[in-house]
């Protein structure tokens, strides 16, 4: 894998490397980021992102349709021939797409068809963290939408796909910092003396799952919060 890119970097190449470097985001879509790129320059990763969303969210009716009908089946046609880009073929596997047995992909062909002659797109969710089961619950909850509800859904998750494709390209700025603050409910008063462990998801180089490392253990004061914050510090790395 490449080395992330900073934003401060990000913020300062000429367009054609902008676009080249964040095309993919958006499937097949380097319209997005060719329009993000005025943007420029871009405060934080947030930013960015949100001056790619607000391409998307400024785009015609027909240009956002075409958006959401660049995304593949999913477990479809074009997976069964090795036709994905390269960023949906690795979220497809990590969802375990690549592995389905002859009734799964018979489920899933049958739901594909049902929800394009619904709704005029393909199904799209961001399964990077989901799994089959959660999938199916999602494609089958979803199909009985109406147009306009399902049409928002769709565009809410191409704009959740493209966060996480983004931060697998961009390193967020070295600011800010994660901690938390507890409360005992039952009580009605802050949870003193609770042990917080802070742990980071490593996925597998070959795409077959992951583990959780362990960032740090802390205990909660008096007022329920971490002492002694922040728990992540330097852009959480």
């Amino acid at each position: 894998m490449s080395p992330l890119l900073e934003v401060a970097q990000i913020s300062t190449i000429p367009s054609s490397e902008f676009i080249a470097a964040l095309g993919g985001c958006y499937e097949k879509s380097p319209w997005v980021a060719e329009r993000a790129h005025a943007a420029a320059p871009f405060a934080s990763l947030a930013a960015l992102a949100s001056a790619l969303r607000e391409a998307v969210d400024g785009a015609t009716d027909a240009e956002r349709l075409a958006l959401l009908r660049s995304h593949p089946d999913l477990a479809g046609k074009a997976a069964l021939a090795g036709e994905l880009t390269s960023e949906s073929t690795a979220e497809q596997c990590h969802a375990g797409l690549s592995s389905l047995s002859a009734d799964e992909l018979a489920r899933f062909t049958k739901l594909n068809e049902a929800y394009t002659a619904r709704f005029g797109f393909p199904f799209i969710l961001a399964v990077r963290n989901a799994n089959k089961a959660t999938i199916f619950a999602a494609f089958e909850r979803r199909v009985t939408n109406s147009a306009a509800a399902e049409l928002a859904e769709a565009v809410a998750q191409v704009h959740k796909i493209a966060w996480m494709r983004l931060n697998e390209l961009v390193r967020p700025n070295p600011t800010g910092f994660l901690t938390c603050h507890v409360l005992d409910t039952a009580r009605g008063c802050p949870a003193a003396g609770m042990r917080i462990e802070l742990k980071r998801r490593v996925e597998s180089s070959n795409g077959g799952g992951g583990s959780w490392a362990e960032v740090g253990s802390f205990l909660t004061n008096e007022d329920g919060r971490i002492v002694g914050g922040p728990v992540l510090q330097d852009g959480g790395k």
